[in-house]
């Protein structure tokens, strides 16, 4: 299998090309850049660098991988929409990888540990993970204070972004975005599993902030 993934659902932008052999997983390209503004004008860009660096061609793909979220900002629509089209082109599969459990594979981490990314509104994403690679529970948002971490170890930009509740340095906090890298690897790794992986559509947890007018009050005369 020759898988592209690709991830904009934080400030970060990143693609990675992941060949499987059926015994290991071999990540042949992957670039990241930050810039929480600019998804729609850097996607493309990275998409074609990783597959350029890889030496492959969009023919060559056999699969598509895309972060799904949860998150705040317009990016992930633009990952969405880039990864439903690049397939539905190219005839191949798309699979959607929850953001967060990107995060934590790149941690790399073997203990119980949570992870957490931005939400905006003075709250946060998280979950609880066994390790690396298990997550034990449903993705979540709530205030950071709210946030049962159990004295567990807290990763993710979220963490640093509340220091002053999580109690974590940025170093502590690494990886603070998702890696198309570990996403792919992810990815890839629950296929060979025979697990189903999610539809490439967004993660909501909460409302939008838009919403419909309701029905106009009578004025009484």
């Amino acid at each position: 299998m020759l898988l592209l993934a690709f991830d904009t659902a934080t400030p970060a932008v990143t693609a990675a090309v992941c060949a499987d052999d059926g015994k290991n997983v071999n990540v042949r390209a992957s670039a990241s850049s930050v810039d929480a503004r600019r998804h729609g004008e850097l996607l493309t860009p990275t998409i074609r660098r990783v597959l350029d660096e890889a030496g492959a061609s969009p023919g060559d793909l056999t699969h598509v991988a895309v972060g799904i979220g949860p998150g705040p900002y317009t990016g992930l629509r633009v990952g969405l929409a880039t990864a439903q089209a690049l397939a539905g082109s190219l005839g191949i599969p798309c699979h959607g990888v929850p953001t967060l459990d990107a995060v934590a594979f790149a941690s790399g981490r073997r203990e119980p540990f949570i992870a957490v990314s931005d939400a905006r509104r003075k709250e946060v994403f998280w979950a609880h993970y066994a390790n690396a690679a298990t997550r034990t529970g449903e993705i979540a948002v709530d205030r950071p204070a709210d946030v049962a971490t159990g004295g567990l170890p807290v990763v993710g930009h979220g963490a640093w972004l509340h220091a002053d509740v999580f109690g974590v340095s940025a170093e502590d906090a690494e990886p603070l975005y998702p890696s198309a890298a570990a996403l792919g690897e992810v990815a890839l790794g629950r296929l060979n599993a025979g697990e189903e992986l999610p539809a490439a559509r967004p993660l909501y947890l909460r409302r939008p902030d838009a919403a419909q007018p309701g029905s106009p009050k009578k004025v009484r005369q």
